[in-house]
């Protein structure tokens, strides 16, 4: 199983009330995470998108273990949970900098045609790119 790993740059306006990390930012870390496995794997979503293509998100989850604080230094691991050939699930753990969890969490994304946001098989749309998903997926 490959693992993508990026640091977060945690900014003040990230914070919440409480001083730390406010959980919505985490998904951006999430994605963060997700545009940093598929250029370290050789592909773009820029360029998915010139083809014609988006990969939304269809369902994501989150799971607050620990905060994270203005100040501290984190980390996105981000792995391929799951590639059937229509959707992709990426899993993520974000960690601080002891490797301590402190969340984790998945997004499910399914492959569509731009001007029509018709579902297509990630398969089929992008054979090369699915059989990579395919050798780096989690075992």
């Amino acid at each position: 199983m490959f693992i993508s790993t990026r640091e977060i740059q945690v900014l003040y306006a990230d914070t919440d009330m409480m001083g730390v990390i406010y959980h919505a930012n985490y998904l951006k870390y999430f994605e963060l995470g997700r545009g940093g496995l598929i250029e370290d794997v050789g592909y773009s979503y820029v360029g998915m998108e010139e083809l014609g293509f988006f990969a939304p998100v269809y369902d994501v989850t989150a799971t607050y273990k620990k905060p994270i604080r203005y100040g501290d230094r984190a980390f996105v691991n981000t792995w391929v949970e799951l590639n059937d050939g229509l959707k992709t699930v990426y899993g993520y753990s974000i960690v601080n900098e002891q490797d301590e969890i402190c969340v984790e969490g998945s997004t499910t994304h399914i492959i569509v045609k731009k001007e029509t946001f018709k579902p297509t098989a990630f398969k089929k749309a992008f054979p090369d790119w699915f059989q990579k998903y395919e050798e780096i997926k989690k075992k």
